[in-house]
C-alpha cells in the first residue's frame, strides 16, 4: 500500500508542477510525505499547523485538480498535521482534516471537495457550562474592576468585532474573573441566540484533549471547538507546562480568532509573568486587551455586601456591613462564605443581625486579632513612632504632620480592637464614623502608592504585636 500511495502521489505532484514555480514546488510540496490510500481517499503527512493552512489557502484548487487526475472525480485528499513533533521517547502527534476544512471553511459543507460532515452544534441546545446566576446587574463596580468590566460589556455587545480579541482578565482568587466571563457569556446568549457560547476551565480542557488523544478522535475533538462563537477558557495558566496541550489550544485559538471568533480567558497573573508557556501562545495572549480585577476596596465591599443581603431579602445594618468589609481582608468568596453563615446563624437563633451576633459566630471565620490592646496604647505607640504630641493626635489639629499620624492610629484602631467605626472616631475628637472611614482608605492609599511609607506602617504594625504578645 506505501508504493501504491506513493505513486499516486508521484502522479499528483507531476501534475502540480504544471502550475506551480519551482521555488514554490520546492518549499510547499516536496516536504509532504504520502501515508496510505484507502479508496478515494489519499492521505498525505505535512510538517506543521502552518503548512497545512497555507496549502489550504493557496493551493487547494491545483490539489484539487491533481487528486482528481490521479484517482478519479471522487478522488479525495486528507491531511495528516503534525502538531507536535514528539522525542526519542514519545512519538509525534498527528491530527486529520478532510482537504478544505480550516478555520475559515470549517463547517462541513460549503466545499463539494470536502465531504467531511461532523456533528454540528446547535445554540439552543449545547450546553454552554454558564452558570445564569452572573450576570453585569449583579457585578458590583468599583475602581477594582472598572476596566475589566468595561472591556466585558464592550464584547459582549460586539463579540469578535472589537480590538478587544482574546480579552484577557487576571487577577487573585476570588475577585469576581470567573463571574464577569460568565456574565459576558450569558449576556451573549441573551441577546444572539444563534451564537454558540462556551465555558471551560483550563482543567476540564486538558482533560478533554488527553482523552482524544488516548483516543484517536484529536481531529473531533478540535472540530468540537472551531464551531465555537465565544470560547471562555478560565485559568489558563494551569496549561503551563503542558506542551501538547498548548499545542492544540494554540491552533484552536489561531483557527477562531482567524474566523472572526472571539476568545476570552482568565489567569492569576498577566501574560508577561507566565512561565512554562511557548513564546509564540504568549504573543498571542497579548494581541488584544489584558485587564486586571483587584482586591476591592471598602466602598466595593460594602455594595457587595449590601447587594448580596437584599437579593435574600435581609437588611444588614450599616455598622454590621462596616465591620464585615474592613474585617474580610482575604477574598470575595470568602466574603460570601461569611454573609451565608451570619443569615444562617440568625435565622437558626432566631436573632436580628446586629454587631454582637456578627462577632460571636464568625470569630472564627474572620481574620482579626483578638486582643486586649487599648485606644489609648495605640495612640501613644504612633504618636512616639511620628514624634508628635499626643494630645494634638488625638484632638481636631488639621496641620498635615498631624493629621497622618492621627489617621495611622485609627488604621491599626481599627485593626486591633473591637470597636465599631464610630467609636473609633469618639476617641479622636469626637469625629463621626465617615472621618474614620476616609481615615483607613487614605492609609491604604498612601500605602499603595509610598513605599516609604508603607514601610513605616508596617514597622509599626510589627511594634504592636510584639507588645500585644
Amino acid at each position: 500500500m506505501v508504493a501504491d500511495c506513493t505513486t499516486v502521489w508521484n502522479d499528483c505532484l507531476e501534475i502540480v508542477k504544471e502550475s506551480v514555480g519551482e521555488e514554490n514546488f520546492n518549499t510547499w510540496f516536496k516536504p509532504i510525505v504520502p501515508l496510505r490510500v484507502e479508496g478515494d481517499v489519499l492521505t498525505i503527512q505535512v510538517p506543521s499547523q502552518f503548512f497545512y493552512e497555507w496549502l489550504e489557502d493557496n493551493y487547494v484548487n491545483v490539489l484539487k485538480k491533481a487528486v482528481h487526475k490521479a484517482i478519479g472525480p471522487d478522488g479525495r485528499l486528507e491531511y495528516s498535521v503534525i502538531v507536535d513533533s514528539g522525542n526519542t521517547q514519545n512519538p509525534p502527534v498527528t491530527v486529520n482534516y478532510p482537504n478544505g476544512i480550516n478555520g475559515k471553511r470549517a463547517n462541513g459543507n460549503n466545499s463539494d471537495y470536502s465531504p467531511f460532515t461532523f456533528r454540528a452544534l446547535n445554540p439552543q441546545t449545547i450546553n454552554s457550562r454558564l452558570n445564569p446566576s452572573y450576570s453585569f446587574d449583579n457585578f458590583v463596580e468599583g475602581d477594582c474592576n472598572r476596566l475589566a468590566r468595561s472591556a466585558g460589556v464592550a464584547v459582549a455587545k460586539k463579540p469578535g468585532v472589537t480590538s478587544f480579541n482574546p480579552l484577557m482578565l487576571y487577577g487573585g482568587v476570588g475577585v469576581g474573573k470567573t463571574h464577569l466571563v460568565q456574565a459576558i457569556g450569558n449576556e451573549i446568549k441573551a441577546n444572539m441566540p444563534e451564537k454558540i457560547v462556551l465555558y471551560v476551565d483550563q482543567n476540564d480542557f486538558t482533560t478533554q484533549f488527553l482523552n482524544a488523544l488516548q483516543n484517536h478522535k484529536l481531529q473531533e475533538f478540535q472540530n468540537f471547538y472551531l464551531q465555537v462563537d465565544l470560547l471562555i477558557l478560565d485559568d489558563v495558566q494551569f496549561l503551563a507546562g503542558r506542551e501538547k496541550t498548548q499545542e492544540m489550544f494554540f491552533h484552536i485559538f489561531n483557527q477562531l480568532h482567524q474566523s472572526g471568533k472571539q476568545v476570552i480567558m482568565t489567569s492569576d497573573c498577566p501574560p508577561r509573568d507566565m512561565k512554562g508557556f511557548q513564546e509564540r501562545l504568549l504573543s498571542r495572549f497579548k494581541w488584544g486587551l489584558t485587564a486586571d480585577l483587584q482586591e476591592p476596596d471598602f466602598e466595593t465591599k460594602l455594595a457587595i455586601i449590601h447587594r448580596k443581603m437584599q437579593a435574600d431579602g435581609i437588611a444588614i445594618p450599616t455598622e454590621v456591613a462596616e465591620y464585615l468589609a474592613y474585617s474580610v481582608d482575604t477574598n470575595l468568596r470568602d466574603m460570601e462564605g461569611v454573609l451565608n453563615s451570619l443569615i444562617f446563624h440568625a435565622t437558626l437563633l432566631k436573632k436580628e443581625i446586629d454587631l454582637d451576633l456578627a462577632k460571636e459566630v464568625l470569630k472564627n471565620i474572620i481574620r482579626e486579632i483578638q486582643s486586649d490592646v487599648s485606644v489609648d496604647f495605640i495612640q501613644k505607640i504612633v504618636s512616639e513612632y511620628f514624634k508628635v504630641d499626643l494630645e494634638a493626635m488625638k484632638g481636631k489639629m488639621k496641620k498635615r504632620e498631624i493629621v497622618i499620624p492621627r489617621q495611622v492610629a485609627m488604621y491599626f484602631c481599627k485593626r486591633y480592637t473591637q470597636l465599631t467605626l464610630a467609636l473609633i472616631g469618639e476617641n479622636f475628637g469626637g469625629r463621626d464614623h465617615s472621618t474614620v472611614i476616609h481615615a483607613l482608605e487614605s492609609v491604604e492609599d498612601m500605602m499603595k502608592t509610598d513605599s516609604n511609607f508603607k514601610v513605616s506602617v508596617e514597622e509599626l504594625g510589627k511594634k504592636l504585636k510584639m507588645r500585644m504578645n
